[in-house]
């Protein structure tokens, strides 16, 4: 074709839609592989991210648009001030604050539910290298958690999420379930547990 002719063009009808992206990996992997294999790289793959003052309804349907079960809660870019997944949206945490602050749920916002920086788990990016996909779902059981974080430490100092690891990612790859039990993490989820 001569590159000075303009392709052929045509209208849409109602009848059109958005392709949704395909899940960036998906070869099976068993207990012995690589553990790279199952981690989504942020240096290949776009972040998920929201800003904690939107609504959970916005962040609810964020995640089903990207089909992401997590969101890095960013106010201004780079910098992470934690995450939201599907479980703080429909769990026991949002019937908490909803009685807590006797407030109806669409009157909370991200920042209200989210797991806060220093709250998450996360691994060093070059010991997630030498590890295998076994290790990680030993960790994630350790930790009760669904996700984690690889970061790796940058020459200033500073500490870049460089990856994420998903127990869903991981079971897709292994096809079969991954049983997870939550752990609580402070006195006052201990507390209530106990209540």
């Amino acid at each position: 074709m001569n590159p000075d002719t303009p392709l052929h063009t045509f209208r849409l009808t109602e009848q059109a839609a958005i392709a949704r992206a395909s899940p960036w990996n998906h070869e099976p992997v068993t207990l012995d592989s690589p553990a790279i294999r199952v981690m989504t790289d942020l240096s290949r793959i776009k972040a998920a991210t929201i800003d904690p003052r939107q609504s959970l309804r916005e962040a609810e349907q964020n995640m089903l648009y990207l089909g992401v079960r997590m969101l890095f809660v960013v106010s201004a870019m780079p910098r992470l001030e934690g995450v939201i997944t599907t479980v703080d949206l429909h769990g026991e945490k949002t019937l908490q604050r909803v009685s807590e602050r006797m407030v109806g749920r669409d009157e909370l916002r991200v920042a209200d539910l989210m797991t806060p920086l220093y709250e998450l788990e996360a691994v060093d990016l070059d010991e997630l290298k030498r590890a295998r996909v076994g290790n990680l779902i030993a960790t994630l059981k350790r930790h009760g958690r669904n996700h984690l974080l690889a970061v790796q430490c940058e020459p200033d100092g500073m500490r870049m999420v460089r990856g994420v690891v998903s127990r869903a990612q991981i079971e897709r790859q292994l096809g079969k379930p991954v049983q997870i039990d939550e752990i609580a993490d402070s006195f006052a989820e201990i507390e209530r547990a106990l209540i």
